[in-house]
């Protein structure tokens, strides 16, 4: 299933660009790279320069770039869990 604005909270967000718009540290806002790893909790950014963080979800709001270049800025509680409990929990939304 292609991902699209509508269904990005059902799929798996490796492999993705990432903005962090708001974070609980101010320090972390405008960060930019590509999700690398995903945890019930946490997103790994790689940014340039191949250095890894370690966000929580739930602590930011976050700007993703779908493969076709669509930008959609999701809430961190919503990405809370993993790929599949996501889509268990937004069944309905999944198939827009």
């Amino acid at each position: 299933m292609k991902i699209t604005p509508n269904n990005i909270l059902c799929h798996e967000l490796i492999g993705l660009e990432v903005r962090i718009e708001q974070y609980t540290d101010p320090s972390l806002v405008n960060v930019t790279g590509r999700v690398v790893d995903e945890t019930l909790k946490t997103l790994v950014i790689e940014r340039e320069g191949g250095k890894r963080i370690r966000v929580f979800k739930a602590n930011g709001v976050f700007v993703f770039k779908t493969p076709d270049g669509r930008e959609v800025t999701v809430v961190g509680e919503d990405v809370v869990g993993r790929p599949w409990d996501r889509l268990k929990k937004n069944i309905k939304k999944c198939w827009v």
